[in-house]
């Protein structure tokens, strides 16, 4: 059976947050001084101020990585979401989604907001099923941004289970 884990980051997981999120940001994208800062510095970049940083093991592996940077009091933005090519397509990247919300709720989150690029529409699809709402894109986070997000936490949301890979069992309210 394939199981996911979700795990605190912690410096050693530095090397497997930049290669995930380097992989998918140069192939689609360029890497932009925000990207290359955070991705090499995320203690001071995401941690400093109260963000922090999923990893997610398969079968023992690590497979992929999300963050929540803190922007202001009660709302984060959900970033840096990368899964190893290798991994894909066995619920890594829906697992750390709902493992962030979870998190997000700890931190006295009420919204998460995502940024995100129409070339990217496996996701874009995943965070609507999952409930995130369309916003008014601002043009000054990331130049590859053309999709702006949000997930009001404080509503009723479908809230998976994580654990085994491919089977997310029931909804379950939260």
């Amino acid at each position: 059976m394939n199981t996911i884990s979700i795990l605190d980051y912690k410096k050693e997981h530095q090397p497997y947050f930049e290669k995930f999120n380097r992989a998918w940001i140069e192939e689609w994208f360029t890497m932009e001084p925000l990207d290359e800062w955070v991705l090499t510095n995320p203690e001071e970049a995401i941690l400093k101020d109260g963000g922090k940083i999923l990893m997610a093991s398969f079968n023992g592996e690590i497979a992929g990585t999300v963050a929540l940077r803190k922007l202001s009091e009660g709302v984060y933005e959900f970033t840096k979401m990368a899964v190893d090519g290798n991994y894909r397509r066995n619920g890594i990247a829906e697992a750390l989604t709902y493992a962030s919300f979870e998190k997000a709720k700890e931190l006295g989150a009420t919204k998460v907001v995502l940024y995100s690029n129409t070339k990217n529409a496996a996701a874009i699809k995943l965070y609507e099923k999952i409930g995130f709402d369309h916003l008014p894109v601002e043009n000054d986070v990331y130049a590859r941004a053309n999709v702006k997000m949000e997930i009001d936490l404080t509503r009723s949301a479908p809230f998976y289970p994580v654990g085994t890979a491919g089977q997310t069992g029931e909804k379950k309210q939260q």
